[in-house]
């Protein structure tokens, strides 16, 4: 198995789209015009792990100097700000094909260098409570319970210092 973590394309789309619809549950994917808005906004948030030549799965994000994780319209960009040094992870997916192969750790692993490596200081995400452990092996905090509830989900916030 040839893996290859690399920055998001244009033309990635309806592949990241795809496996957004196929991996989350209802509500909880994100739209094809939010990924694209997040493919053609910021780029350097975004990495893809390609396997033999297929993308089977993806971290995306968005920065900010405040971050509010309830903030429905953060997840369209909205109030992103590329200089901001506060990332909120938006989706951390792997297609069902290829999923326990390791390829989150892989992925996120590549994420929080690559985020390191562009000086930001915290990594946000919100999870379900099963994650939790998942993110506290790659050094998050558990701060609270959220108050968003995309999808009609309980979801929890975690948090890495960089």
């Amino acid at each position: 198995m040839n893996t290859v973590i690399r920055n998001v394309t244009a033309a990635d789309l309806d592949r990241c789209y795809a496996i957004e619809t196929v991996a989350y549950e209802g509500d909880e994917a994100a739209t094809r015009e939010k990924i694209a808005t997040r493919i053609a906004t910021w780029p350097e948030g975004f990495i893809v792990a390609e396997v033999d030549g297929e993308v089977a799965g993806f971290v995306n994000s968005g920065a900010a100097f405040d971050v509010q994780m309830s903030d429905e319209a953060f997840k369209e960009l909205i109030g992103h700000d590329p200089q901001g040094p506060n990332v909120v992870i938006m989706s951390v997916v792997v297609h069902p094909d290829y999923q326990g192969q390791g390829l989150a750790k892989r992925l996120m692993g590549e994420f929080i260098e690559r985020m390191r490596g562009m000086d930001k200081a915290t990594i946000h995400l919100m999870c379900k409570e099963i994650h939790i452990p998942l993110y506290a092996g790659f050094g998050f905090a558990y701060i609270k319970p959220s108050e968003s509830d995309h999808g009609g989900m309980a979801w929890h916030e975690m948090i890495l210092t960089l």
